[in-house]
Parts: structure tokens; C-alpha cells; sequence
């Protein structure tokens, strides 16, 4: 039994229609290079293999790989090649008529079997030789005024793009008066590598992942061509030996396998492909920096995150094609090996629908007004840290991803929120996204530790998020000196409310970032005051908003100063008693912190209701907030928002029926 590879042949099409027949298999789509809307992919295929002959120059068309049966071979990639070259043999042949009886015989041997009409078609032109007489004929008007010509073939797609190709054939190659000639007797201008998928393991099932596209030639078969063109000029693969290994073929093979058994939708992979590499092309842009001036950059991140189907071969350089590479191969055996990503850890909104790699490449983007088929810029961050990881960890280990990434999704997860509650996403812009990235990538290179590296840490060249990773550093800090409270610090900045940032918890704990003087006992009690009272984002209970106007801080208990508007009513100033559960979040970290702070301390060893139950109010205290803190039918039954105006002179406050009431009816006034 022999043991050696199969490594193909590299034949000329005259080579391989000697050898066997050539059928366009039922399952292939119609002609499609000949398409008007094709005329550039044409014009530069047809100018590239004319500057080959008249040059003397040899080229190779990449991959021409299918299945051989009955001695016809049935092409799965090469399809469009092979029917423009078969053209341009057909063309030679009619200029030089002394070859024409045995070009007859082997052109003859290419048939078309998409349509009974493309097949009569080809036969008909091949025994049915036109003349040409001068550089302005209309190749196609000729054929078309031929009696052998059925009118019923206008309307068939490939005889229509075929008629096309024929006339930019005769236009650019009808100067060379020996192009027959310099087309079959040598097999070095014009060649291919052929393979037959048997011969390396692959079954006909994969004609119907290659073919399920549909007729038209999608985005991603646009990209593909020009891509592997792309990849060849620029020799990023010359040190490559086996046809195997080129992308062209895994592209279309075992990568398109893992994609078609894990993302097809409608019978297509197509957009899954397109998105994955205007990922990668996006990172690789913010990484690389190819294009320096920083709004041209951000600019093109945005057009790939919006429209992936953007993303032109010009976007990679060869590291960034190399990477690509490494992505596609990365993923194929995380996927083959069934690799556990799943996390243990909230990511509140930026939960994926399944995984990572499903949210870039198939999951519909629910929360874009402008692109649903393309993760969020918050999505796209977590699948390169996730990357990152499998990139450079050589033995993935379960616990190491999962602290990596928990630092990740503590930085992606920290919000700009307002003092109405609003909390847009920190990674919401192309210029966020270019600076998280590279943040990203350079805490890399302690992904496999990430508290280790981030403990002994001095700096940074990102200034992305410097106050979160700050945070990060302080976090790792404590978890290396004492190992113990790493679960305790987890279950902290899980907390629905803090979200991955816990420097209030810290401000709370009177902690002087000194590890020596931290206080393990006080982490415990305030992790269980927000594990208890703020781990829901729920409705916020008047119980709360009474327990927050009994605290004093400088003398003032006016927590509310943190919002205010004007009145004109009656000439007082509205304030409100949280509207929103978020803005307690923009609470803790503003001027007014020292408020939530003390609630935090005193829940420590009582329950909200019990705030306000137990306060004694001083003598000073006017009397309409005494009410609101001792009668709860105030702001449970009679108030209609959450908003109050307090007169200039403090004498009393109305609860106003909404936020902006035009005038005083049914707003109550409490003395």
C-alpha cells in the first residue's frame, strides 16, 4: 500500500481536455465572468493571460479541482476559468484555420450541462466556425446572425455572458496572428493545478456546499477571486510546497466544511465567510496601522463593521493575511476538538446568542439600526481577546481563559453612564475600537496568567480605559498576595449594579490601595450588602428613596442635588428621587458618592425599610421631608413620578404629577 501524498498535476487546458472530457455539472451556477457587471474581473483575467503569451511569461490559475466521472471531468472550483480559456481556445482556433478540423475534435470534448441550451450551444459554436475579417467586427452580432443560431438562446445567462467574453476576447488577442500555435505547444504559459477531490478524501457532498450560493456570483466568490489574485502577486505563500496547505484550496474545503456543518443560513455560507474576514481585516487595521492618519483608519473600520461585505484584498497585508490564515486554522480545530468556551460569568448585554464566533459570523445583530448582519463592536472585542488567547496559549487551560477574559469583560463592560441612567456602551465607535484593540493586544502577552502579568505591571503604551485597567492591576494585586479572595472579588464585580468595576466597593471599605491594611472581613459584609439589595436591575423602591433623604452629609441631607431643573410653575427648583435603576450607577461615582456610601454601611447590618423606620430627623428638618421619610402613602400612593420642586424657601415640596408639568393641577403639595 503506497503511503505517498497526492500532490496533483499542473496541466494547460489543451493538457486536460486531451485527457479527458470537461462537463459543467447540473449543480454549477450559469456563466457568470462574462456578465455586463463583471466586465473588470474579465478584462483583468483576459489582460493577464494576454500579457502572458505575448510576454512569454508563465502564469498559474490557482486551483481547477472537481471529480472525475466516465472519464469527464466535472469541475467543483474553476468553472468560470475554465469556460473563458475554453473561449479563448475556441477564438485561436477560428484564427488559425489549418487546426481547425482537430480543434473541432477537442473542443468538442466541452460541454455545458447547467442548461440543455448552454450544452447545444458550445457544440454548435465548436462545428459551426465564424470568419473574422478585421479588428471591428462584432464577434457576438455575427453568431447571433448566424442560421444555426436559435433566437431562444438570448435568454439563456450563460450563452448571453459567453457572446459577451467572446467580444473582449476578440478585442484584446485578435494582434497575435499565432495565438493558436503559442497556446498548445507549450503547457508552461497557461497552466493550473488539478486535482481530483477523491484522490485527497473528499466526496461529492461538497458540490453542494460549493454550489448552494444560488446562480449569481456572490460578494464572497467576488472576494475570493481577487483575493487569491492578490495573494499570489504578492508571493505570500511561496514557501508553500503542497496544494494542500495553499488557501485557495482550504477555502474551499475544509474550512468551508467547518463553516457549512456550523453557520450555513439559507443553504449558504457566503455571508459568514465575509463577515469572519472583515473581522479579522478590522483588527489587523487597528494592529497594524497601515494606514496612519487616524480618521482614514477609523473610517475603514467602520465601513468593514457596518458592511462587511466591504472588505477588498487591499485591507490585508501579508502579516495580516498570514493571521488570517491562522484564524481559520485556529478556529477548525477549536471546533474539531469541541474546545469549551462557554463562560461562567455574567456578560449582561454582550452575552452571545451562542459563542463568540457565532455572533461574528452568524447571529443577527438585533441591537444595529444599521447593519444586522454584523456583531457589535462590543462582540467583535470579546471573539479577538478570545482569539488572542487560543493564538498564544499552546495547552488551553479553562481557569487562565476565564480570568483572561473576565478582565476583558470588565474593560468592555464599563459604562459612560449619565445622571439620567443612560449607559451607552464604552466600545460604541470605530475610535474606540481601534484603541481597545490594541489595548487588547498588549495585555496579551499575559493572557496565559493574566493576574501574574498585570500584578508585577508598570505601564502601558494604551491609554485606552487606563482607570479600568488601573482597577485591573489593583484586583490582581490582592488575588496574587492573598489567593483566597479571588472568588470573593469575582463574586463582587459580578454584581448587576457595579458590573466588573468595584472602586466604590473599595471607597466603601475606606481601602488606602495598600494590601497590607486590606480589610477581608469589610469586602465580605459590603459584597453581601450589593449581593442582597443591588443585584437586580428592577424598579427602584421608595423604600431606598426614603432611606437616601435620611442621610446627612456636611450638614445637608439633600441627596437628591444631583439633578435639577427650574420650575416656572411657581418658581421652584425640581429635583428628582431616582427615575432609573442605572442612575445609581452614575451616583456612585460622582461628587455624591459619600451618600451611597453611608446607605452601603448602614444596610450592613440592617435592611432598607429599616433606614428609614429607625431614623430620628433633627430639629432642623423640615417638616415636608420628615413626611416623605415617615409617611410611605406619600410617595407609594399619592405621588405619579418620581420628581418633587422644592420653593426657594424650603417651606414645603409638591409631588409633581410628571417631570415637566405645565402647571400646578395635580401636583400635591406636602407642608
Amino acid at each position: 500500500m503506497s503511503n505517498s501524498i497526492y500532490k496533483g498535476k499542473t496541466l494547460s487546458f489543451y493538457e486536460l481536455i486531451n485527457e479527458q472530457k470537461i462537463e459543467i455539472p447540473i449543480i454549477q451556477r450559469d456563466y457568470a465572468q462574462g456578465r455586463a457587471d463583471k466586465k473588470e474581473i474579465r478584462l483583468n483575467f483576459l489582460n493577464t493571460l494576454y500579457d502572458s503569451i505575448t510576454n512569454n511569461k508563465s502564469i498559474r490559475l490557482d486551483f481547477i479541482y472537481g471529480s472525475n466521472i466516465n472519464n469527464s471531468f466535472q469541475p467543483l472550483d474553476g468553472q468560470q476559468r475554465l469556460t473563458t480559456l475554453f473561449l479563448l481556445y475556441w477564438y485561436a482556433a477560428i484564427k488559425h484555420p489549418e487546426s481547425l478540423n482537430d480543434a473541432k475534435k477537442i473542443l468538442s470534448k466541452f460541454s455545458y450541462e447547467t442548461r440543455i441550451t448552454s450544452r447545444d450551444f458550445c457544440h454548435t459554436l465548436v462545428n459551426n466556425p465564424i470568419i473574422i475579417e478585421s479588428a471591428e467586427d462584432v464577434l457576438s452580432e455575427k453568431i447571433k446572425d448566424s442560421n444555426w443560431f436559435f433566437l431562444s438562446w438570448k435568454k439563456d445567462p450563460t450563452i448571453d455572458s459567453m457572446l459577451r467574453a467572446i467580444d473582449d476576447i476578440h478585442n484584446i488577442f485578435f494582434s497575435i496572428n499565432d495565438l493558436w500555435v503559442k497556446l498548445t505547444s507549450t503547457s508552461e504559459i497557461i497552466s493550473f493545478y488539478y486535482v481530483e477531490l477523491e484522490n485527497i478524501g473528499l466526496t461529492d457532498d461538497l458540490y453542494i456546499k460549493m454550489n448552494a450560493r444560488g446562480k449569481l456570483l456572490t460578494s464572497f466568490e467576488n472576494f475570493k477571486a481577487s483575493f487569491q489574485k492578490h495573494v499570489k502577486d504578492n508571493n505570500w505563500e511561496q514557501n508553500k510546497k503542497v496544494f494542500t496547505d495553499f488557501f485557495a484550496f482550504k477555502i474551499d474545503t475544509c474550512w468551508t466544511d467547518y463553516f457549512w456543518n456550523n453557520f450555513k443560513k439559507n443553504n449558504s455560507i457566503d455571508d459568514a465567510l465575509m463577515r469572519f474576514i472583515a473581522a479579522i481585516a478590522m483588527y489587523r487595521q487597528a494592529i497594524e496601522r497601515t494606514i496612519q492618519k487616524a480618521d482614514e483608519r477609523t473610517q475603514l473600520i467602520n465601513s468593514l463593521h457596518e458592511m462587511p461585505n466591504s472588505v477588498k484584498p487591499s485591507n490585508f497585508s501579508g502579516t495580516s493575511f498570514n493571521y488570517l490564515v491562522e484564524c481559520f486554522e485556529l478556529y477548525d480545530r477549536v471546533l474539531a476538538k469541541k474546545i469549551n468556551l462557554n463562560l461562567d460569568f455574567p456578560l449582561w448585554r454582550h452575552n452571545p446568542t451562542s459563542s463568540f464566533l457565532s455572533s461574528i459570523v452568524y447571529d443577527i445583530n438585533a441591537s444595529s439600526n444599521i447593519q444586522s448582519n454584523s456583531a457589535s463592536y462590543t462582540h467583535k472585542v470579546l471573539f479577538f481577546a478570545q482569539t488572542e488567547y487560543l493564538k498564544r496559549v499552546s495547552s488551553f487551560n479553562g481557569s487562565t481563559f476565564s480570568d483572561w477574559m473576565r478582565v476583558i469583560r470588565n474593560i468592555v463592560s464599563r459604562g459612560d453612564v449619565d445622571k439620567d441612567g443612560n449607559r451607552p456602551d464604552i466600545i460604541r465607535s470605530s475610535q474606540a475600537f481601534d484603541g481597545v484593540i490594541n489595548l487588547i493586544n498588549e495585555l496579551a502577552e499575559g493572557c496565559d496568567d493574566i493576574y501574574k502579568y498585570l500584578s508585577s505591571l508598570s505601564s502601558l503604551k494604551s491609554l485606552f480605559a487606563k482607570e479600568q485597567v488601573e482597577e485591573e492591576k489593583t484586583k490582581a494585586k490582592l488575588i496574587t498576595s492573598m489567593p483566597s479572595i479571588k472568588q470573593l472579588i469575582f463574586n463582587t464585580e459580578d454584581n448587576e449594579l457595579l458590573r466588573g468595576r468595584i472602586d466604590f466597593v473599595f471607597f466603601c471599605m475606606n481601602y488606602d490601595y495598600n494590601i497590607a491594611n486590606f480589610s477581608v472581613d469589610a469586602l465580605i459584609k459590603i459584597q453581601k450588602v450589593f449581593s442582597t439589595n443591588f443585584n437586580d436591575e428592577a424598579e427602584i423602591s421608595n423604600d431606598l428613596r426614603r432611606a437616601f433623604l435620611t442621610i446627612e452629609v456636611n450638614s445637608n441631607y439633600e441627596f437628591y442635588v444631583y439633578w435639577w431643573s427650574f420650575w416656572n410653575v411657581i418658581s421652584a427648583t425640581k429635583r428628582r428621587l431616582f427615575d432609573k435603576y442605572r442612575e445609581l450607577e452614575y451616583y456612585m461615582y460622582s461628587e455624591h458618592k459619600v451618600y451611597f456610601k453611608k446607605i452601603i454601611l448602614q444596610l450592613v447590618d440592617k435592611d432598607i425599610k429599616s433606614i428609614a423606620t429607625d431614623f430620628i430627623p433633627p430639629a432642623n428638618m423640615p417638616n415636608w421631608k420628615i413626611r416623605l421619610i415617615k409617611e410611605p402613602v406619600l410617595l407609594d400612593k399619592q405621588s405619579r413620578s418620581n420628581y418633587i420642586a422644592i420653593p426657594d424657601d424650603n417651606s414645603c415640596c409638591y409631588l409633581l404629577k410628571s417631570k415637566r408639568p405645565r402647571d400646578i393641577e395635580g401636583c400635591i403639595r406636602i407642608e
